[in-house]
């Protein structure tokens, strides 16, 4: 339903929980290189556990590669440095929700260019910013919020003695 697009993803836990909050919403996850680990490593394996079979993931040589290959028609750019909330706007299926690297986030001459589509996640204090598979999933699932949760199951399921004792 959604795109999630990592541009250069330092640290392999996060990118494998990403993997995982993918696998559970039905969504593609781009990967655009450089990326600071390699895709066999045990930490982003471990961290998506068993769901990387679920989930459509294409990596990209860079930003350029990623555009031609992609073309894709609505992006949003996830930026501290971003005026609008991230809850201000209207996410559409299809869209691409761009996040950057752990360390600098994502390249300001890419958030000035496209500055009708950055968003940011409200912090207090002195936070620099979240991090980065937390900020995937709250933004994620606000769009997802606006979708009505679509495809996605509304109500669990208990097993064992609960379920005999209804």
């Amino acid at each position: 339903m959604f795109n999630i697009v990592l541009l250069a993803p330092e640290i392999p836990s996060n990118t494998g929980n990403i993997v995982r909050t993918c696998a559970a919403t039905n969504c593609r996850l781009h990967l655009i290189k450089p990326l600071g680990f390699d895709t066999s490593d045990r930490e982003l394996k471990r961290a998506g556990l068993d769901y990387w079979h679920f989930v459509d993931i294409q990596i990209y040589e860079n930003l350029d590669d990623f555009f031609q290959k992609c073309h894709p028609k609505r992006c949003w750019y996830t930026s501290t440095k971003a005026a609008r909330r991230y809850t201000d706007v209207t996410y559409e299926p299809g869209d691409y929700i761009f996040f950057g690297r752990e360390t600098r986030g994502l390249p300001e001459d890419l958030i000035l260019k496209n500055l009708e589509h950055a968003v940011r996640i409200p912090m207090g204090g002195e936070i620099r910013s979240l991090n980065l598979s937390n900020s995937v999933a709250i933004v994620l699932f606000e769009a997802l919020r606006q979708q009505d949760f679509a495809g996605l199951l509304d109500e669990g399921k208990f097993g064992g003695a609960y379920e005999t004792a209804r």
